[in-house]
């Protein structure tokens, strides 16, 4: 089974709401895909439809080019964890797995791996309903990793987690991108895929925002723009624009200068007799890029400025 997730002209409407609307993607093997938007842009009930959860009103979406219902043995071809708290809250973590195993035919030696993978072999013996969040998330982990599946999805998999477990996460899901395996993980937070996501596909208001590398996203966010550090402001920027940069004050003695090179800049104030104290590239995050993106998708938005009375 080829290792891909395709979604097709995807819609989707709860009454006059529509949650996801006309969209198109593809998850290909090989590398962690960041599925990104803001809280209601739709990326759960995505997820849901990929797995047959939900029906689209439109559009398909299909794992290894079959839909996910037609799949002979799911759980060895697409792994998931949508909720960590669908457990029952009195059953032991390893007879949980231990049932799925079962239920899907696979081998009993797996549930313990599995437990082991997922930092759970201490816990292993221990009720559902006394796990923390960050607990149930890795148990969920662990099940969506049962049948060693060649596709992968995580909705949220960091709710909960502490540093040590983000750590742990990512570490996870970049070793299963490094095995050929195709990994979505929904987050509507960049942070938590800083250093992790190859791939970013964003989304607001169930439509496609982006569909890009993360240094595309980042090369584009960042904008060729220089800080230039300088007690000689003024004289500065007065240099930098007559050679056509665009350049702004952001700060008593820092100028941004965007459309010339480092170098170029490091020349024409050395020329024009302008001193400064340093020069740097600026690299937008992540989490800028992102915001820039997304700055018009938000459904819910906070009134800042208010005082109270």
């Amino acid at each position: 089974m080829e290792a891909i997730i395709e979604v097709r002209a995807l819609r989707k409407r709860y009454g006059p709401k529509t949650a996801v609307d006309d969209l198109s993607f593809t998850v290909a093997p090989g590398q962690v895909t960041g599925f990104v938007g803001p809280n209601g842009a739709g990326k759960s009930t995505t997820m849901r439809m990929i797995m047959g959860l939900d029906r689209p009103d439109a559009g398909t979406a299909l794992v290894g080019g079959k839909p996910y219902r037609s799949l002979r043995t799911p759980l060895c071809r697409l792994g998931a964890m949508l909720d960590a708290s669908a457990v029952h809250p009195a059953r032991r973590a390893r007879d949980h797995l231990k049932w799925l195993a079962h239920a899907n035919g696979l081998p009993g030696r797996r549930v313990d791996e599995v437990i082991e993978l997922a930092g759970l072999a201490s816990a292993a013996r221990r009720r559902a309903g006394g796990f923390s969040l960050g607990m149930r998330q890795r148990l969920g982990i662990a099940a969506a990793l049962l049948g060693d599946p060649p596709v992968l999805m995580f909705d949220e998999p960091v709710n909960g987690l502490d540093p040590e477990g983000i750590t742990w996460i990512r570490g996870l899901l970049r070793s299963l991108a490094a095995e050929g395996r195709a990994v979505l993980v929904s987050s509507h937070l960049m942070s938590e895929l800083e250093g992790g996501a190859d791939h970013l596909v964003v989304i607001g208001r169930g439509r496609l925002i982006a569909d890009t590398s993360v240094s595309d996203l980042l090369d584009a966010a960042s904008g060729g723009r220089v800080e230039v550090r300088t007690s000689e402001r003024q004289q500065a920027m007065t240099v930098l624009a007559r050679a056509g940069a665009t350049v702004t004050a952001t700060g008593r003695d820092t100028v941004t200068a965007a459309g010339l090179a480092a170098g170029r800049i490091i020349a024409l104030l050395n020329e024009a007799g302008v001193g400064f104290s340093g020069i740097a590239e600026h690299r937008a995050s992540l989490e800028e890029a992102y915001m820039e993106l997304t700055r018009d998708a938000v459904e819910f938005r906070a009134v800042a400025g208010r005082e109270a009375p």
